[in-house]
């Protein structure tokens, strides 16, 4: 671990620590006692401690707020950094929130094992900790390179203290779900957990159906740094049961969707501001509202509660020919329908190009099994993606496919737009 003081808390200063799988240990005694010095902690990847993208200088030019928290990245696939300020009380706040969704699903949160593969310094992998801390449960942080490897996976798991004497839950992304299930090793892993959250991107349906097939007690969640984690979940049974979709919002959440479709989040604890174009800005319109990126629906159901349907980034959204297209969630169609045929697909990214005469045209980058792809195969394989998708509409259809061997979305299930536009970018000039 690192650490770099600027200034006091009294004084408008903030700690900033860096995250490492090693030393989280020090980690945790290091919140704990800014939490009681009412510090604010930035906390950062080893590997961009000392990017000057962060800007720490920067950020440290502000009229704190008093009683400290964590300041965390956030982005998603907007392409940009930024940091969003959540109090020590918000992340308590949506411990609380979601230990009363684990006990109405009958999970008792003071007599669990949180387990997290997700990285530390971002709030999906920030928060298992903290609501172990918070009601007393255990937790365990596992290396997101097991994920990788099913079977060192299950190795090093039934070498753990404790393991499988407790209710174990997890939460994970759609990635790292495809790895493990994929493997008889990590099926067995996945059997043996209480509950397995899925978030950070959306669920692709052939994958879910595998899940359920495999009787996987899965719950598809929505959540933000900006909301201090999760704020909509299903229930392993509504999942179960074929459900697709978030869920319903949690007991102290507020969902609606602006003119647009943009989804939009009311709670008592969203971050109090989020860094970018150099200012700390509100989240927060002036009835409490803040703006997510994702367009959504949102249906009521048979018990009178809002069920959330995410699809789709509203700023990855294109315009191509007067038709609004949502690259994301064609993307998530084609592995679908790629799975259905057999065809050994295992990434898609589908980016927009300038056109003359649509506006914009979709081109998509795949990524295939290392064992099915050979150059002298790629005709083939582009003619059976354009099989596949010649019924869609036109505005859906890719113009062009790129063979990217690199494709991979981050650790968090995001896609960094910005790094495969530029691959993409780089393409055309070779």
């Amino acid at each position: 671990m690192r650490e770099q003081k600027f200034g006091g808390a009294a004084d408008g200063g903030f700690l900033r620590l860096s995250v490492s799988g090693q030393v989280l240990a020090a980690v945790f005694l290091r919140l704990e006692q800014a939490q009681r010095r009412g510090e604010w902690v930035l906390l950062q990847a080893v590997q961009t401690f000392d990017a000057t993208s962060a800007s720490p200088d920067a950020l440290s030019h502000f009229d704190w707020p008093a009683g400290g928290g964590v300041v965390l990245a956030s982005g998603g696939s907007e392409g940009e950094r930024s940091f969003c300020l959540q109090p020590w009380f918000n992340l308590d706040r949506s411990a609380a929130a979601c230990g009363q969704w684990l006990k109405a699903v009958g999970l008792d949160p003071r007599n669990l094992l949180f387990l997290s593969p997700l990285p530390f310094h971002h709030v999906s992998g920030l928060m298992p900790w903290w609501r172990s801390r918070f009601f007393g449960g255990d937790y365990q942080v596992l290396e997101p390179a097991l994920m990788k490897q099913p079977e060192a996976l299950m190795a090093a798991c039934t070498a753990l203290p404790g393991w499988g004497q407790k209710p174990m839950v997890v939460s994970l992304v759609p990635t790292q779900l495809k790895r493990l299930i994929d493997h008889a090793q990590g099926v067995i892993w996945l059997q043996q957990m209480a509950l397995v959250w899925v978030g950070g991107a959306s669920l692709p349906a052939s994958l879910a159906q595998q899940a359920r097939r495999l009787n996987l007690r899965l719950a598809p969640c929505y959540g933000a740094t900006e909301t201090a984690a999760m704020v909509a979940a299903q229930t392993p049974e509504e999942f179960l049961a074929g459900q697709s979709g978030c869920g319903a919002p949690l007991a102290d959440v507020q969902l609606q969707l602006d003119s647009d479709g943009a989804l939009m989040v009311r709670t008592e604890r969203l971050a109090l501001a989020r860094w970018r174009d150099g200012a700390w800005k509100p989240l927060a319109d002036a009835d409490g509202w803040w703006r997510s990126g994702d367009a959504a629906s949102i249906s009521t159901g048979s018990d009178a509660c809002q069920w959330l349907e995410i699809r789709g980034r509203i700023d990855g959204a294109i315009h191509s020919g007067g038709e609004t297209v949502f690259p994301e969630q064609l993307g998530q169609r084609l592995l679908d329908e790629a799975k259905e045929q057999a065809l050994p697909l295992e990434a898609v990214l589908l980016l927009p190009e300038e056109s003359d005469v649509w506006g914009q045209r979709l081109v998509g980058l795949v990524r295939f099994s290392e064992d099915s792809y050979t150059q002298r195969d790629w005709l083939a394989l582009v003619q059976r993606l354009s099989s596949i998708t010649a019924e869609w509409f036109p505005a859906e259809r890719p113009m062009a496919w790129h063979h990217c061997p690199e494709l991979e979305a981050s650790a968090e299930g995001k896609w960094q737009s910005e790094r495969w536009q530029a691959w993409l970018n780089s393409q055309a000039k070779d």
